[in-house]
């Protein structure tokens, strides 16, 4: 996975750091959040799988009471979000997962997948156990195409028209999930929290893409440092709470 960063649409939180003015952004120390993703070469997990796990694990973390408050991790986090959204993806297997482990941070654990995600680092500041992983072939299959998903299940759209790799996907998902996160009053991120972050991760059919970009719900747009065009809209957070709320005209 390469690096990615995002300008999302403005939240209903004052405290959202998805900001139309990028200047300041720009001019912050710049941070990323690392994810690793174990990839064993005799039993890799499905594509889907691995995006949703990765989108999980970004709200696990933003959740985390470390992340918060006068927490542990609180000052990183604050700072990542003051600049670019940035997210990498790395993979490891055998004894690199092992490494990858005991570093401080949380896995997560979907179907099959398990992504670790750690708390953000200066992007030229990885620690050496994870700054040695590799970023490229990242690359993953679904065995069957994902089924639709359970009614009220948040989902994650992805843009059809655009070819990236798996490690870039999960990289783009996270960033929806936390657009949605950013978005959710105060009770609905708690509701969302105790069901254990429920979400989907699904390709938007062709002729309904255009319509979700335009509906007011959250959509990730890329930097443009990698794989894909600047601009380029990757991903709608389609979060029941927030077409409620866009109903409502909230």
């Amino acid at each position: 996975m390469t690096r990615t960063e995002t300008a999302g649409q403005s939240g209903n939180d004052s405290t959202s750091p998805f900001r139309p003015d990028e200047s300041d952004r720009d001019a912050a120390l710049q941070f990323v959040l690392p994810l690793v993703v174990r990839l064993e070469r005799a039993d890799p997990p499905a594509r889907t799988d691995a995006l949703e796990t990765a989108a999980r694990a970004v709200l696990v973390l933003l959740s985390d009471e470390r992340s918060a408050g006068d927490g542990e991790w609180a000052a990183a986090v604050r700072d990542w979000q003051d600049a670019r959204i940035r997210k990498v993806v790395r993979r490891a297997r055998g004894a690199e997962w092992r490494r990858a482990e005991a570093l401080p941070g949380i896995t997560v654990t979907g179907r099959r997948a398990e992504v670790r995600v750690y708390p953000p680092v200066l992007l030229d500041g990885w620690p050496k156990d994870l700054v040695k992983l590799q970023v490229s072939g990242t690359e993953l299959d679904d065995p069957e195409p994902p089924g639709p998903p359970a009614d009220g299940t948040p989902v994650l759209w992805l843009n059809p028209a655009l070819e990236m790799s798996a490690g870039k996907e999960m990289a783009q998902a996270g960033h929806g999930a936390q657009l949605a996160w950013w978005e959710l009053s105060e009770a609905e991120r708690a509701a969302w929290r105790a069901a254990g972050f429920p979400l989907a991760v699904r390709s938007a059919d062709p002729a309904r893409w255009e319509a979700l970009t335009r509906s007011g719900l959250p959509v990730v747009r890329d930097a443009g440092f990698t794989e894909i065009a600047p601009g380029s809209c990757t991903v709608v957070a389609d979060h029941p709470a927030l077409r409620d709320a866009l109903s409502r005209g909230r």
